[in-house]
């Protein structure tokens, strides 16, 4: 068959070397190629499959479903290669990582064959053989799903997120929705109205967990749904939820300077996210910086759910102009970059101050993505002196 890959990032670059694996004629499509308006390089193609970066209304994937040529995304594609394989699927706007990294752990305390993949950073295609699968799913990645079939199929949360690629929040949570498609089990939040198991942040389980936050707990009681519907004891449950420390970026604390913590919170990208970190820190008084590239959210909600416990706002990025506009009142400063909110942040910090960066913005302004966002305030975090005052 000959195929075509869209998109050679680190999902592009595993579906191709399995396609030529099973012996495809391959060709490669991306930005940095420049040949990504080369209509003729669908000549004979029988398959594209698609990056998630690669956008639905690109003109080489239009012009492909108007030959009716298959468009699968990669963990379509992964899928289909893993026929004996039993998958647990986990999408939703936030704490999708920490879910599905937590449902890894939990697996392998119950002595199972497990591999995590999907949006969580392993292409699901570069997994050549698991008893179980728990995949976590974008929904950029679950435009393109045609015979996806979870065995159990979770949905965490849905709020407002990649307005500036789905459009309306309607189409977004279409694409969320795709995951319940041909399912067996779907684990569902309580009150959202959908049929399946539900969870809550509220519920009984089998241990309290180690993870910090009321949105957290609401990720382990997900966690557990899941588990408990693919077969898992809760001896095994219980034994992942208490030692289970987390994933990088996510209210992540990266150090401690004369009794001021620093936490990453790189991947809270949207402002739900955000309001999560704010909320986990609610009691404790917080430098909080904010601020990356848009997104085309609305950051009123962000305004009114900042409190008294925040003493300073730092602002950062393409977005700091209008954070800035909705804060309003709330004091803040316009700092432009990390380094700069960092050392302004430390300064203005007294023992006991929890120094926040939960951005409530991607990172594509000043950084490759959050994770290079997150390594850089580690990494200024490592740098900053001790002070004198303390």
């Amino acid at each position: 068959m000959k195929a075509l890959v869209y998109g050679l990032a680190r999902s592009g670059r595993s579906a191709a070397e399995r396609l030529e694996e099973r012996g495809d004629e391959v060709l490669f499509v991306d930005r940095s190629l420049g040949n990504e308006g080369d209509l003729e390089a669908l000549d004979g193609v029988e398959l594209l499959v698609k990056s998630p970066g690669v956008r639905g209304d690109a003109e080489l994937v239009v012009a492909a479903r108007a030959r009716n040529v298959p468009v699968w995304s990669e963990v379509e594609l992964g899928f289909q290669l893993l026929p004996d394989a039993r998958f647990v699927g986990v999408t939703g706007t936030n704490g999708k990582t920490t879910t599905v990294e937590l449902l890894g752990a939990i697996f392998r305390a119950a002595g199972k064959d497990v591999a995590v993949a999907g949006n969580v950073g392993t292409p699901l295609s570069s997994i050549r053989s698991a008893e179980w699968v728990v995949c976590e799913l974008s929904s950029f990645q679950l435009e393109d799903v045609h015979e996806l079939a979870c065995d159990v199929a979770v949905l965490l949360n849905l709020e407002p997120d990649h307005l500036d690629r789905h459009g309306t929040f309607a189409a977004y949570r279409d694409a969320k929705l795709r995951i319940f498609e041909r399912a067996g089990t779907c684990v569902v939040p309580r009150g959202l109205g959908l049929p399946g198991v539900e969870f809550s942040a509220d519920d009984e389980l089998p241990a309290e967990p180690l993870l910090r936050g009321a949105h957290n707990r609401e990720n382990a009681a997900a966690a557990t749904a899941a588990a408990r519907a693919a077969g898992i004891a809760d001896d095994a449950i219980a034994m992942a939820l208490r030692s289970f420390a987390g994933v990088a970026h996510r209210l992540e604390l990266v150090g401690e300077r004369d009794g001021v913590r620093y936490v990453n919170d790189s991947k809270a990208t949207n402002v739900a996210a955000a309001l999560r970190a704010l909320a986990a820190y609610a009691d404790e008084p917080v430098r909080l910086i904010l601020g990356g590239s848009p997104k085309g959210e609305d950051f009123g909600p962000l305004a009114a759910a900042i409190g008294a416990n925040v003493r300073s706002i730092h602002l950062i990025g393409a977005e700091a102009g209008r954070l800035a506009t909705a804060l309003g009142p709330h004091p803040h400063t316009l700092d432009g970059d990390l380094a700069t909110a960092v050392a302004h942040a430390r300064r203005l910090a007294e023992q006991g101050d929890v120094i926040l960066f939960s951005p409530a913005s991607a990172s594509f302004d000043q950084f490759s993505d959050f994770e290079a966002r997150g390594e850089a305030f580690r990494q200024l975090v490592d740098a900053e002196p001790p002070l004198s005052k303390h």
